[in-house]
């Protein structure tokens, strides 16, 4: 046969070149394309750190993507003995996922805030780091989260916090199983909830028995069982447990102070609906010694200065599995053709981009001026006391909202996708995996509803500063104005209907996060987003799903600003 021949025959099974297809969007830089994370990050006084934040988005948009993709695929391994029957109770990560922790580590997902605490809005420059991380891979955010958030809670105990947060707040992942004091660095946990109680962990019945004396910083014995033990092959955790005063705190490490393997026996992994990096477990303590922290039968107390770092870093990771998908979204959407024109070209198209572009910018500066009241609440000085009030409802506040925007934004995007974002390759389907996830963890949306009552009715302090807050956008948009006054009608003592405030506050809060979102964007001054944002989520202007911005919403504005 002929070479004309032959080409003839290879011409008749070439069923189709590929084209009218995106480029793949990885390498990018996620931070220099981010105008919207950009300004919120300078409004909020984390602008000094850009350089860092910077080096970051390139990392996070390149090396950091493809291993996501490659450490969800090879889920954690449990490793209960080894070759010759010794319990171990080992978790067993992909090499990737160790890169994965040790690029966040090196950066500052778990440490900047504290390694630069002497510098105002160290913590809205880690948010921005997280914010970048997260969008990479969302599981080891978990053990990154809580290495950050252990630090106030730790600082109640002066001997314990000299041993151990030097490595604590290190820039150097030390995936090695030994003893803490032989690491370069450190990972911490967290161990609250038991079967019998989920949330409800007063009702928790793991017990702690006294070794020698009783009290802070003395070591006992724990008994017992944890239902979600996150991240597992963390060096120590925070565990609640029962004394004689009641719920206290303890530091768990996984070797005791002989350096030999502590009793914390994992039972097995969870096999979740999303985070496949990560490992979750469920354990038993079978003597497991620990040393408690802050006061006996304060625990919850205690615990819950962790915790409110950990919803806050629920805001971030929902914020930024938001961005991602946005950012897949329109990269398709830009690329692809359909009926003769690119599908960003397309007025329905546009009105759903712009919506989620919208949607998701209000997130962000959010999340970063939440991150700014952590910041000023950490510090001595004039404002941190009414900062440290704001912090206390805007987190909750923010992480029942943000939070539960997840799933709905992030399905909305893979539909801009239409097929293909149903499909593992684009990632999409492992964002719309993971979306629930932070509406659940550290509360789930009631807690969160229930917490904003607490602090409305019982901390006049943070009902103060939650208004003074939407005061300061006062006169920017009618619609903002009168949604505040129908908060402070609905808010105020004497209002008959508050009896019912529990049963109709996730209303309630929805309605407060608008208002939040809608005074920051009114002070960030781009009116263009700031009167779209006010009309469409608070004149009544949009309908239940996405898509629905009204006539002369500026679409193809908000669609270039968010992913420039």
């Amino acid at each position: 046969m002929n070479a004309p021949e032959t080409h003839r025959i290879a011409e008749r099974f070439s069923t189709h070149e590929v084209d009218n297809q995106a480029p793949l969007l990885a390498p990018y830089d996620a931070w220099r394309t981010d105008l919207p994370l950009r300004e919120a990050i300078a409004r909020e006084g984390g602008g000094w750190a850009e350089r860092e934040i910077a080096a970051y988005g390139v990392i996070a948009g390149g090396e950091l993507m493809q291993l996501g993709y490659t450490a969800n695929e090879n889920k954690p391994k449990f490793k209960p003995f080894d070759r010759y029957g010794n319990r171990i109770d080992e978790v067993e990560f992909h090499p990737a996922y160790h890169r994965i922790m040790q690029l966040g580590v090196a950066h500052g997902v778990s440490n900047f805030a504290w390694r630069h605490a002497d510098q105002p809005g160290a913590h809205v420059a880690r948010m921005a780091i997280s914010y970048l991380h997260n969008q990479a891979d969302q599981g080891s955010s978990c053990p990154l989260t809580m290495t950050y958030a252990c630090v106030p809670a730790l600082r109640h105990q002066p001997s314990l916090a000299q041993a151990w947060l030097p490595r604590v707040i290190a820039n150097a992942y030390d995936q090695r199983f030994i003893p803490p004091d032989q690491k370069t660095g450190v990972t911490i946990g967290m161990g609250m909830t038991e079967k019998q109680g989920g949330s409800d962990v007063r009702s928790n019945s793991t017990r702690a028995y006294p070794v020698g004396g009783r009290g802070p910083g003395e070591l006992y014995e724990l008994v017992g069982h944890k239902w979600f033990f996150s991240a597992p092959m963390c060096d120590a955790f925070l565990v609640l447990a029962q004394t004689e005063a009641g719920v206290s705190c303890f530091l768990l490490p996984r070797f005791d102070e002989s350096g030999s393997r502590n009793a914390i026996r994992i039972q097995r992994l969870k096999d979740k609906l999303g985070d496949w990096s990560n490992a979750s477990s469920e354990v038993e303590f079978q003597g497991a010694t620990a040393r408690m922290l802050g006061e006996e039968g304060r625990g919850i107390a205690t615990i819950l200065e962790m915790v409110a770092l950990t919803r806050q870093d629920c805001m971030i990771g929902s914020a930024s599995l938001m961005r991602q998908a946005l950012v897949q979204a329109i990269h398709h959407a830009r690329h692809r053709k359909a009926f003769g024109k690119l599908l960003v070209e397309q007025p329905l198209m546009q009105n759903v981009l712009a919506d989620l572009a919208l949607e998701s910018e209000a997130h962000a500066v959010l999340t970063a001026r939440v991150s700014r009241a952590v910041d000023a609440s950490a510090r001595d000085g004039k404002n941190s006391a009414s900062e440290a009030a704001f912090a206390r409802i805007a987190t909750a506040v923010g992480k029942y909202w943000v939070c539960k925007r997840a799933p709905a934004f992030v399905n909305e995007a893979q539909e801009c996708l239409g097929g293909a974002g149903y499909v593992e390759e684009t990632n999409l389907p492992r964002l719309y995996r993971q979306a629930p996830l932070n509406s659940i963890w550290e509360g789930s949306g009631n807690i969160q509803c229930l917490d904003v009552l607490r602090a409305l009715t019982r901390e006049p302090a943070s009902r103060d500063a939650f208004f003074a807050e939407l005061n300061t956008a006062k006169g920017g948009h009618p619609a903002l104005d009168a949604e505040v006054v129908r908060l402070q009608a609905e808010l105020a003592a004497d209002n008959a209907d508050r009896g019912t405030l529990e049963s109709r506050s996730r209303f309630l809060v929805e309605r407060m996060a608008l208002s939040l979102q809608a005074a920051i964007l009114v002070r960030a001054g781009d009116r263009r987003v700031a009167d779209t944002f006010c009309e469409s989520r608070l004149g009544g202007g949009h309908g239940q799903v996405f898509g629905t911005l009204g006539v002369g919403a500026p679409l193809t504005y908000l669609i270039d600003r968010a992913f420039a």
